[in-house]
Formats: structure tokens, sequence, C-alpha cells
């Protein structure tokens, strides 16, 4: 029942009591992501459904020459190469909503919740490492002009997470300094909130060390990965960071890309598996660690979807409810 799709869920409920009860029991399970890949530049993307094991090719002419800078709620935010501008873009509906013109560079951009919804905020950070301060850029869709304003930060090194909106504040790690900062849009604060002495315990260099923040329910996650290390999670506690023991990991399912990153919960097909993007070979392959093995896992198996796909560039992104009919 857990690798039916919706339509085929309610279908086979009416077969007979049991198999009601069992396809009810996993329609309480979280949606999982689908594998959006991708060349620069190109208006070709494929959508792979990895419990389905089935791709689908979109051609997007609005995203040619175009570039994905961050993914979420079914929405990609896009940089024109040409133009410059940003713009959101669902690949579902192919809805297309424009942002201000912006000359600023930019290190990192998020947004707050679907663009379509009233309260949503984009904020972009640049980093000035000699000079100790960074730029944060804000806007909303609908608005005229970004508002940017210039904080401190002692920064070591540079930013290395990608920036996640959790209680109304956009988070992201630092790499060297092994700080978060938060930023709170509507206050316009910038606060650096924790130091993070644990990246070193990684035995790796620092070019091969990797750092994903995520959220779930309210509640901040941290995680390093170098090279076939054994990756370490930690969540915020009130005073400090906490490292979850594989224990506190069961039924975690943790999703992890250079775009967006997410975690899900009591996924029936691959509980308690850290799932990463990562280049080589000229393409992306998807690699996926078990934290029950202590291992990852080999591409032949139980995750077999895990497979080289065919564009250089990939991301997790969340499929409607009624993903098929923009499909079919």
């Amino acid at each position: 029942m857990s690798r039916l799709v919706l339509k085929d869920n309610i279908i086979a409920s009416a077969s007979c009591k049991s198999w009601c009860e069992a396809a009810l029991s996993v329609r309480v399970v979280e949606k999982h992501p689908w594998l959006l890949s991708f060349s620069k530049r190109s208006s070709l993307f494929e959508l792979h459904d990895p419990v389905q094991s089935k791709s689908y090719t979109l051609n997007l002419p609005d995203l040619a020459e175009s570039t994905v800078r961050y993914s979420s709620h079914s929405w990609l935010l896009m940089h024109a190469s040409t133009t410059k501008d940003l713009f959101f873009f669902n690949p579902f509906t192919r809805e297309l909503i424009s942002l201000p013109k912006s000359t600023l560079p930019f290190q990192a951009i998020a947004f707050s919740s679907p663009p379509t919804s009233d309260n949503c905020v984009v904020v972009a950070l640049n980093f000035k490492l000699r000079q100790h301060y960074v730029t944060i850029s804000t806007c909303h869709p609908g608005a005229t002009e970004w508002i940017t304003e210039a904080f401190p930060a002692a920064l070591l090194y540079y930013m290395k997470s990608k920036l996640v909106y959790l209680n109304d504040r956009f988070y992201c790690f630092t790499f060297g300094g092994d700080s978060l900062y938060s930023f709170h849009p509507s206050s316009r604060t910038w606060v650096c909130l924790a130091d993070v002495y644990h990246y070193h315990q990684l035995q790796g260099g620092w070019e091969r060390r990797e750092t994903f923040l995520a959220e779930k329910q309210g509640e901040l996650f941290l995680v390093f990965t170098c090279g076939k290390e054994k990756p370490v999670v930690f969540k915020q506690g009130s005073l400090q960071w906490e490292k979850m023991s594989s224990t506190e990991l069961d039924g975690f399912t943790i999703f992890f890309s250079s775009y967006y990153s997410q975690i899900r919960t009591n996924l029936p097909w691959m509980r308690k598996n850290l799932c990463s993007l990562r280049f080589g070979n000229n393409r992306m392959r998807c690699l996926s660690y078990s934290f029950d093995k202590s291992r990852y896992n080999p591409h032949k198996g139980s995750l077999s979807w895990l497979k080289l796909v065919s564009r250089p560039k990939c991301l997790w992104i969340d499929p409607p409810d009624n993903v098929l009919d923009y499909l079919g």
C-alpha cells in the first residue's frame, strides 16, 4: 500500500475491510519528495518518483537560460542568466511570479513560504569577509524594490549551509567560524546564536566537508558529512546543540541537496536513511547512508532507485497532492 499513489490507494481501499484499514494506515505517512534533475541553461527537466521508480520529462521554455537558486513548497526560485532577474516558477502548475529587479550580488537566497501566500518574504545574503559584515536584502512578491542593509559578521571563512526558514527567522551555518546565524525579517535583526565545535570531529579536509541545515516540526537540525565517514546529526536544544543517537534517528529520513534540505518521518520504504546528492563523473550521484547498518548503501539492492541520473544538477522537490494531473 505504501508504494501506491493516492488515487490507487483509494481504489484499493474499496476491495475489502482489511485492505481499507491497510490503505488508511499508510495515508498518514508523510509524502516523499521527488528528484528534479536538470542542466544549466536548459529548458528540459526530469522528475523522478523514487517510490514508483518512474521518470517524467518536462519541457519548461520559461526556464531556458536560467539557474535554480532555491527550492521549497513545490516552487523554484530562478535567476535569469542574461537579465539577472529573479522570479518564482512552479514546474507543476507552470505559474511564474516576478520579483523586483536587483543588481546586488548574493551568495545565498531563500524564501519563507509559497509566493502565492501573503507572508512570503525573500532574503538574500552577501558576505564581505575582509570587511567583516554581511549585506542582507529582502523583498516580497508584489514589491517594487529590494530593501538592503549591512550587519556586522565576524566570519573566518564563508557561509557553508543554505538558508533555512523556521519560526519567522532565516538560519545559516558558517564554515570555519562554526557559528549559527539568524535573521528576523520583520524586525531586521541579525544575531549570532551559537558555536558548533563538533564540526572538527570529522577527519577529512575542509574542502570535502558538507554541512546541511533542515527544520522539522519547529526544530532545527544540523548535519555534517565528509566523504564516506559516518554523517553526524545534531538537534538544537534549549541551550546547545545535542548530538542525536541512532535510536533518536529512528523513523527519520533526511534528504539533502545543495539547494534545499528536508526531513521526513515514518517513510516505510527507507527509514533511518540519509539521502544526499553528489556530483561525479560528469553527472549527479544519489547516495544513501543507512544509520542502522552504519554504511552507505550499495547502488544495487533495496534502494536501487538511487541511481545515476542523466543530468548534472539535482534537487529534492515537494510534489503537489495531485501531481499526476499535471504530468498526464
